[in-house]
């Protein structure tokens, strides 16, 4: 949910990183833990963190839950984006102060999950019989090592690759027929020498895309046993494209979310790898391009590959804490386990669903007059369930600011890409104490 997501993991590894070794899990006195009963009477009152349209999203659908469970109360509370994470790392650290639900980004999860084992109930009596009809990476993401899931899936940040028409149409291109980032990269050449736009434009200094690109290929930065992968062959192969595109003069290098959204409006760049999200970025704040994008999905690694990741997403937890758990989790079921609900949080507050049964509404067929008429909404459901899941520990915030700082030490100062990571992985050992991964 929102275009934020960094920001969220900088608040989490600052406060609730901080905490590490002295937390108690977030159960209040150290009491038992409530397991979550489906048949449960649900009445009385439950409050809800969330923030911007998410939190829109949740008031509009409390009403409705109200009205179909009788002396039930949800009262939802937008604690602002900057607030969140220090009021929930404060909360599960004391073991008190939270809601009775909360919010969490799919990045930020697995760190809390990890970081706080006792602090979120088990979701699995209430949504396991759903798992099937849920997003995989999501449900992977946002369960605990015994499988017990803790952060139920909400919005995805499935990934395509946006191309503005005119742009590739003065190139003399046909993208439709591109299989690989070869093939892109050799059409990125041609559209270069005809039209002198860059292929696409990131921010080098911020990771340029390399761990989304980098799930694309099944690999995350850590393995299933915590062992850190910055080095794998896959990790490699990422890095030395990038550094490979920006030396052909490829790569557009911005600064920031600003500097993107600029470098779209201005039209340096013909394509864009980014998620399901940047539809309503660009809907937003580059009306005037309206007619001239077309979306497909990423190009595969090699023939026949995955042609998506992810890139974003939020979920939502019932604090241990919670005053009252049942009502709680049934208000989560209602919200996420429903396709009705989800297709509502998508046509009213953009919110593209984790439940793959609401995918398959005919809204998502719908053509979209921004992009030409084209269904684009279309192409992101059928991509969602094809998102490698990848792990996530509570170092994967120190993770980001060290590939960060390799892949910067690759593009933009010509190091060797293995070798950079090779270092970057032994710097986040020294730095956790986790081991590095033996590497084939």
């Amino acid at each position: 949910m929102k275009n934020m997501r960094f920001a969220g993991m900088a608040v989490f590894a600052a406060v609730g990183l901080g905490l590490a070794g002295c937390a108690t899990g977030g159960v209040p006195n150290g009491g038992s833990v409530t397991v979550l009963d489906p048949d449960a009477k649900l009445d009385g009152e439950i409050t809800v963190w969330s923030w911007d349209v998410g939190a829109v999203a949740l008031e509009r659908l409390a009403a409705e839950f109200e009205d179909a469970h009788d002396g039930a109360t949800v009262n939802v509370v937008d604690v602002g984006y900057d607030n969140a994470y220090d009021k929930m790392s404060v909360g599960f650290q004391a073991g008190t102060g939270l809601p009775d639900v909360v919010t969490i980004e799919t990045d930020a999860a697995p760190g809390y999950i990890t970081q706080f084992p006792k602090g979120m109930l088990d979701l699995n009596p209430i949504l396991g019989g759903d798992e099937a009809d849920f997003d995989p990476f999501k449900w992977s993401a946002g369960s605990d090592a015994g499988g017990s899931l803790r952060i139920a899936p909400w919005d995805s940040g499935t990934v395509g690759l946006y191309y503005r028409t005119d742009i590739i149409e003065e190139a003399g291109v046909d993208l439709e027929t591109i299989e690989t980032w070869d093939d892109l990269i050799a059409a990125g050449m041609t559209i270069k020498e005809k039209t002198g736009h860059t292929l696409l434009s990131t921010d080098i200094a911020a990771g340029g895309g390399f761990q989304m690109l980098l799930q694309q290929l099944g690999q995350g930065l850590f393995n299933d046993d915590g062992e850190i992968t910055l080095d794998s062959p896959e990790a490699v192969r990422v890095l030395t494209m990038l550094q490979e595109m920006n030396a052909a003069g490829l790569i557009k290098n911005v600064t920031g979310w600003d500097g993107r959204v600029t470098s779209a409006k201005d039209g340096d760049s013909a394509v864009t790898a980014e998620a399901v999200w940047w539809i309503g970025t660009l809907q937003g704040d580059a009306s005037e391009l309206s007619g001239k994008y077309a979306v497909l999905p990423l190009p595969a690694f090699d023939e026949g590959g995955t042609r998506t990741s992810n890139n974003g997403g939020s979920g939502l937890a019932v604090p241990t804490q919670a005053k009252n758990p049942q009502l709680a989790a049934a208000f989560v079921n209602f919200v996420l386990a429903d396709a009705d609900n989800q297709l509502s949080m998508m046509a009213e507050e953009g919110l593209f669903p984790s439940y793959l049964t609401a995918l398959e509404s005919d809204y998502f067929s719908e053509p979209v007059e921004y992009f030409g008429g084209q269904p684009v909404y279309e192409t992101f459901a059928e991509l969602t369930s094809q998102i490698p899941p990848i792990v996530y520990t509570s170092d994967s915030a120190e993770a980001t600011d060290i590939v960060a700082n390799a892949v910067s030490a690759a593009v933009l100062n010509g190091g060797d890409p293995a070798t950079v990571l090779a270092d970057a992985a032994k710097q986040l050992a020294t730095s956790t104490g986790r081991e590095v991964a033996a590497q084939p």
